[in-house]
C-alpha cells in the first residue's frame, strides 16, 4: 500500500511539473493559412471520334486516326505554352483518355487524373428540340456533376500561382463557361467548341473569374478542323495509290 502511494504521488508530481513546464514553454500557434491566389484552367476537348458499335458501352469508343492527329497538335501546343500545369485531369471516357494519353507524350513522367463527374452529359438547356429528347432526372444529374467540376476546380489557388489541365467534353465545357461568366447555364448551346479546342480560364485570388478564349483551335490547320458548327465530315483515310504504269 506505502508503495502504491509513493508511486501515486510520483505521477500527481510529474504531471504538475508537466503542466508547469506547458504554462512556461506554451504550444505554437498554428500557421496561418497561405494566401489566396489565381489560378488558370485550360480545358481541352478531346479529339475526333466515330461511332463504334463494338466499342464499351460506358466508355464509348477510342479517337479517330483524325482525332489522334487532332490530339497530337494540342498537345504541341500544350507543351510550348509558358505555363506550368500543377494538375491534370481527364474524363473517364475513352475518347477524352485517349486525348490525354497522346498529350502526356508532350510532358514526359506526368499522368492524368480520372474524374469522374467530367463525363460527357446533356445539361438543361432552354432549346426545346433537345429538352423533349431528355429525361429530367438525367438532365438534372449531369448539372449536379458539372456543378461539383465548378465547385472544385474553379476556386483560387492556395500560396502561389496555380494552373491545371482539364481533358473533358464540348457539353461540360460550354456548361462551365456558363458557371465562369455568370450567365444563364442553360444558354450553354449558344456556344459551338471544336475537337481538340483550348479553352482558357482564370480565377483570380479573390475570385473574379475571366474568361479569356473558348474553342481556340489556332494549332489545327482548318482542313483537320472538327466538331464545330459549320465544320464538315473530315477523315485522314489515305486513298488507293494509282497502279504503276
Amino acid at each position: 500500500m506505502k508503495t502504491m502511494k509513493i508511486s501515486l504521488l510520483s505521477l500527481l508530481f510529474a504531471a504538475s511539473v508537466g503542466m508547469a513546464i506547458a504554462k512556461k514553454h506554451p504550444a505554437p500557434p498554428p500557421a496561418p493559412p497561405p494566401p489566396p491566389a489565381a489560378r488558370t484552367i485550360y480545358l481541352v476537348r478531346h479529339g475526333n471520334y466515330a461511332p463504334d458499335p463494338t466499342a464499351d458501352a460506358k466508355l464509348g469508343p477510342g479517337l479517330s486516326p483524325l482525332g489522334v492527329a487532332q490530339a497530337h497538335l494540342v498537345g504541341a501546343r500544350l507543351a510550348g505554352l509558358p505555363a506550368h500545369f500543377d494538375a491534370l485531369y481527364v474524363s473517364p471516357l475513352q475518347r477524352a483518355k485517349d486525348t490525354a494519353a497522346i498529350i502526356a507524350g508532350d510532358f514526359p513522367g506526368r499522368s492524368f487524373t480520372v474524374v469522374d463527374d467530367l463525363a460527357e452529359c446533356t445539361p438543361p438547356t432552354r432549346r426545346a428540340e433537345i429538352m423533349k429528347d431528355e429525361k429530367p432526372d438525367e438532365l438534372a444529374a449531369c448539372a449536379a456533376a458539372i456543378d461539383r467540376d465548378f465547385a472544385r476546380f474553379f476556386v483560387p489557388a492556395a500560396g502561389s500561382e496555380h494552373s491545371d489541365l482539364i481533358v473533358a467534353h464540348g457539353n461540360v465545357i460550354r456548361y462551365l463557361v456558363t458557371r465562369a461568366l455568370g450567365v444563364d447555364t442553360t444558354s450553354w448551346l449558344g456556344m459551338s467548341i471544336g475537337h481538340a479546342s483550348i479553352t482558357k480560364i482564370r480565377i483570380e485570388a479573390n475570385g473574379a473569374m475571366q474568361v479569356i478564349a473558348v474553342g481556340d483551335v489556332g494549332h489545327i490547320p482548318a482542313n483537320l478542323q472538327t466538331g464545330s458548327s459549320g465544320n464538315g465530315d473530315k477523315n485522314l483515310d489515305i486513298p488507293a495509290l494509282p497502279q504503276s504504269p
